[in-house]
């Protein structure tokens, strides 16, 4: 084709010659796809929000001895869990802080694994577990009854009193890391799922006297908590009722007295999802809003709801934004081909497309068309999330 007869206000990339796909292949989901999410990270600001919102919800919490104990639905590479471990030191600088945290992801525990060696040395009272269960069974730190006898129980108290040496202890962890959290497909979903239920128990070894109460056992039950982040814990296009069957009511039945979980999801309502509808007219990923969450959670839980207050707050509470990064005067009349493939790479990642249909769609040039459209009509991109809490009421 000559460009210089239809010229494109973008730089055109060159294709690449890529295999057929054929529908019948079973390609890897592109939310579990480990290079798009850590390009969508690093490349918006979705994590540092999520958190200062999350953050919101500690000066809310009436904890109860022996220690502020925070439960994340879904670790990611732990940005969120460390920034809301400094608030509540900030806020509680002497009180023990238990965080666990679930996380299948094997690159994810290593990355989030990484960003703790800090936190053990300004706040010397941290208890740190992460674990690979389910929402059924992460909070409790217990698997089903049939896979009680293959828990892999490690606990590891860190030696030394510096950063150098706790991360030279986390690294070292390494190999432990990548035989517990080995993954096998789900047949039905394609979800990862275990090979073997796995819990890292992790703390100050010259604070363990102190933490004694705080340090969990593999034989200990109904653990609870004072604050559960649930930050896009689910595939968007789950319906209503299965997000709350096996996602928020096993987190919710988690919760403390006077605890409070913070559910978090995208909502559409934005300039990335006209980046989506240029190239599928009828995409619609985002079809359960935040009361449609509310109302399946109230009827899953039955009688139980009455134990509990659904705060899901006016849009101007309940809605946030965040951006795609970029430097100033970048987006305008010639935005660059890294700008754009970031803003494309966090249109589809937050609007969940499968590798399949991504994989069709990069055949033309049309996605950096639409991709420059919205950015030049908006002068940059941002996106839409939506909280509502739960909170147990106190006894």
């Amino acid at each position: 084709m000559d460009q210089s007869a239809n010229p494109k206000p973008f730089p055109v990339l060159q294709a690449l010659d890529r295999p057929s796909v054929s529908s019948d292949d079973k390609p890897f989901r592109f939310y579990d796809n480990r290079e798009k999410y850590l390009l969508f990270v690093t490349t918006c600001s979705e994590k540092w929000v999520v958190a200062d919102r999350v953050g919101m919800e500690l000066a809310h919490l009436s904890p109860k001895p022996p220690a502020i104990r925070i439960f994340d639905a879904g670790m990611g590479d732990a940005t969120v869990l460390t920034r809301v471990m400094r608030q509540a030191h900030a806020q509680s600088p002497t009180v023990p802080i238990l965080a666990v945290a679930k996380e299948i992801s094997l690159e994810d525990v290593r990355l989030g694994l990484e960003k703790m060696p800090d936190r053990f040395f300004e706040h010397p009272e941290t208890v740190l577990v992460v674990t690979n269960m389910r929402y059924t069974e992460a909070p409790n730190l217990s698997p089903g009854a049939n896979r009680v006898s293959a828990l892999n129980w490690q606990e590891v108290p860190l030696k030394g009193q510096s950063t150098h040496e706790f991360d030279e202890q986390i690294r070292a962890l390494q190999p432990l890391v990548a035989d517990g959290w080995r993954t096998r497909t789900s047949e039905k979903s394609g979800n990862p799922l275990y090979v073997v239920p796995s819990v890292l128990v992790i703390y100050r070894e010259d604070r363990r006297f102190m933490l004694d109460s705080v340090i969990p056992q593999p034989d200990q039950r109904n653990l609870e908590y004072d604050l559960v982040v649930a930050s896009q814990p689910f595939q968007a296009r789950m319906n209503a009722e299965s997000k709350a069957k096996r996602v928020l009511a096993p987190l919710a039945r988690a919760l403390a007295p006077g605890g409070r979980m913070i559910t978090i999801q995208s909502t559409g309502r934005d300039p990335g999802l006209e980046i989506i509808r240029a190239i599928w007219p009828d995409e619609d990923p985002f079809q359960t809003t935040r009361h449609d969450l509310v109302e399946a959670l109230k009827k899953d839980m039955k009688r139980e709801a009455k134990d509990f207050r659904f705060q899901v707050y006016p849009d101007h509470r309940s809605e946030f934004r965040f951006n795609l990064q970029h430097l100033p005067g970048e987006v305008g009349s010639n935005i660059g081909t890294s700008t754009l493939l970031a803003a494309w790479n966090a249109a589809v990642y937050v609007a969940q497309i499968e590798d399949i249909r991504l994989t069709e769609a990069l055949r033309s040039d049309e996605y950096l068309q639409a991709t420059w459209d919205v950015l030049q009509k908006y002068g940059g991109l941002w996106f839409v999330d939506e909280s509502f809490v739960v909170e147990r009421l106190p006894v």
